[in-house]
């Protein structure tokens, strides 16, 4: 066996390796680094028995300590619903109405229907409540249902034409296609437009008045203001629920959409719709 070469230059020993002449040194590494690499196996070794590390076909290791994030979030959520029962407990005995009457309580609820609405209205309604074709703005203040505080209790509660809950929100308008000629129709729709707009033949307005006394203000009122109690929306203003175009407005009143809204009452709890009414009444337009 050879003897150990040592570099003429550096007077570092080599490890034998040659490549075309040039040598590697064996240079050992740095003691502190050597412990530093032990106390890292050590380290994991000791971390591994204590807490949970080595999966398994159902689960994993537990280790000593039971330590389990799960646990620590379920524990969380428990502190944290605890902390708020009071003010949930408060909230179900008061009456929706009340409700802004106490300042704690009020900034409590809008920030619970806040999250609320997130989570279970934006899908429909937007992240801003803004809606969109067929989902009512909840930012203005249109209300087909009513804006006082109470009514959106209700629709949020019990819905809109949602068969599932006997007491639902419910209306229905029927499909004047089968009721009134294709020019009555067409006239009714100018007069609708001329409303809040200029229709595409004015000429047809008053026609179209005299259609609307007849068929349309027993539900939408003589001046087209709306009438909460049928859930028939406002006529005398630039927001629509259903499109705006003549043709849109010719359409739904050819045969009318009608939407569904389930009810929450049974999903979310009393609180929470009480939660829900608040914040939603604070975003504009209430009455």
């Amino acid at each position: 066996m050879s003897g150990k070469h040592i570099d003429d230059v550096s007077g570092v020993e080599t490890t034998g390796h040659e490549w075309d002449g040039i040598r590697e040194l064996n240079n050992p590494l740095p003691r502190w680094w050597l412990w530093t690499f032990y106390l890292t196996i050590i380290w994991a070794i000791g971390y591994m028995f204590l807490y949970p590390a080595i999966p398994l076909i159902n689960g994993a290791t537990k280790g000593y300590l039971g330590y389990s994030s799960r646990a620590d979030v379920v524990a969380e959520l428990a502190d944290a619903k605890a902390a708020q029962g009071v003010l949930l407990e408060k909230i179900a005995a008061t009456p929706v109405e009340e409700i802004a009457s106490d300042q704690e309580l009020l900034q409590f609820a809008i920030a619970g229907g806040s999250s609320a609405f997130k989570v279970n209205c934006a899908q429909c309604h937007g992240s801003g409540a803004a809606g969109s074709a067929g989902y009512p703005n909840l930012n203005d203040d249109d209300w087909v249902w009513g804006g006082t505080i109470d009514q959106i209790y209700l629709t949020i509660a019990h819905g809109i034409r949602y068969d599932e809950d006997p007491d639902t929100r419910f209306s229905e308008m029927p499909a004047f296609g089968d009721i009134l000629e294709a020019e009555q129709i067409s006239e009714v729709t100018s007069y609708v437009v001329s409303l809040s707009g200029t229709p595409s033949d004015p000429s047809l307005v008053d026609a179209g008045r005299e259609v609307y006394v007849e068929n349309c203000a027993a539900c939408h009122g003589d001046n087209a203001e709306g009438l909460a109690d049928f859930g028939a929306p406002r006529l005398s203003d630039g927001i629509w629920l259903k499109g705006s175009t003549e043709a849109q407005i010719a359409s739904q009143i050819r045969n009318p959409k009608h939407g569904v809204m389930p009810s929450w009452v049974g999903r979310l709890g009393e609180p929470t719709i009480k939660q829900l009414a608040v914040y939603v009444h604070t975003l504009g337009g209430g009455q």
